[in-house]
């Protein structure tokens, strides 16, 4: 399967508009038309979970956590990225995009602590980034199938699985040219009214350039009048983090729920552990950025990967119980499971979880 096939489905699991503005997120390494034939999926792409790609032929690692993540000025001969590149291995990573998406790693780990999937929501709305403008633009009934077609070759128009999409309406236009102009309709020197036709359409904001080149060339008029209008993206009800209340349950059967669905031996907890909790509060990874979400939410209990000393002592001084289980264990089962999902959407294609795929800590 080409690769860019497999980009497109990993971006339907785990859209990377989701994702932070500070996340390096996508395809990171590797030709879009390359094929694969073999997937890996891991947390980390660590020393042993490269050697683990090459040994399986993987042509695709899917790294949660993104291989490369500040800006890379120098490539060192024996960064593994480098050594992917040399290999032909291609990298992509997901990370906060599929914190914020369904099914992801916080959902995961609300179905672990028995949330039920009706009774949570995001710790924090997600404030999608604006994708789109709004071209309106003016111009006589006689141009307006060529001018819009050409915007819409140009890429406008595009709504969901719709194209061609536009809103058009009758109306007056008024102008009046100066010395030296040369007007389509009426003359220079001299108030003019024309009957025009309005042209609204939808613009992608990577394609705006190219969308008013084809205005230009394609309007009748010597100086075209249009309106640029960023879009609002539309809230989507995801976000990062969940909440959500349970039945009461003691808090010590939490603990346990949390080991067992993450595989864990061990976690890490602060806070009270007597008593019944009836509202619980996930973040994956490091929650230390939505430890006062989850106070403010009412949490009785917060399930993370790691947090700050002393955001656990304001949270257990609140009566707040915190499940620490390490970064990458509160993410590495959820990463399985998306393995899993991924599998099912691709045929033809092996996909995998790494096997050596493992956080850097252990309790000894």
């Amino acid at each position: 399967m080409r690769l860019s096939s497999i980009l497109s489905t990993l971006d339907t699991l785990a859209p990377l508009r989701y994702a932070e503005s500070w996340d390096n997120v996508g395809l990171l390494v590797g030709d879009p038309n390359a094929d694969v034939t073999r997937v890996l999926v891991t947390v980390d792409y660590a020393e042993a979970v490269a050697a683990e790609a090459r040994s399986v032929g993987a042509n695709l690692v899917v790294a949660y956590h993104p291989p490369m993540f500040s800006a890379v000025k120098r490539v060192p001969h024996d960064a593994l990225w480098a050594e992917a590149v040399r290999d032909r291995v291609a990298l992509y990573s997901m990370h906060t995009a599929l914190d914020v998406a369904p099914e992801g790693t916080n959902d995961f780990l609300a179905d672990v602590c028995g949330v039920d999937a009706k009774e949570r929501r995001p710790l924090r709305a997600f404030n999608g980034k604006d994708s789109e403008i709004k071209l309106v633009t003016f111009l006589p009934e006689s141009d307006l199938e060529r001018v819009s077609h050409a915007l819409f070759d140009a890429g406008a128009g595009r709504i969901g699985a719709y194209t061609h999409c536009s809103f058009r309406s009758p109306g007056t236009g008024t102008f009046f040219g100066q010395a030296g102009t040369n007007p389509t309709v009426g003359q220079s020197g001299k108030l003019e009214t024309a009957p025009e036709m309005r042209l609204e359409t939808v613009v992608p904001i990577g394609r705006v350039s190219a969308v008013v080149a084809a205005l230009r060339a394609s309007h009748s008029y010597e100086e075209p009048a249009f309106d640029l209008v960023r879009l609002a993206s539309a809230p989507e009800g995801v976000g990062l983090g969940r909440v959500g209340s349970i039945e009461a349950r003691p808090r010590t059967e939490i603990i346990e729920r949390v080991k067992k669905g993450l595989g864990l031996e061990h976690v890490l907890v602060a806070g009270p552990t007597e008593g019944s909790a009836e509202r619980i509060a996930v973040a994956a990874g490091a929650g230390g950025e939505l430890a006062d979400d989850a106070m403010k939410a009412g949490a009785d209990v917060f399930v993370t990967g790691e947090l700050r000393h002393h955001d656990a002592l304001a949270l257990a001084r609140r009566g707040v119980m915190v499940v620490a289980a390490l970064h990458s264990n509160s993410e590495r089962a959820a990463v399985r499971a998306f393995s899993t999902r991924l599998a099912k959407k691709l045929s033809g294609v092996e996909v995998r979880a790494s096997e050596h795929d493992a956080d850097p800590f252990r309790i000894v």
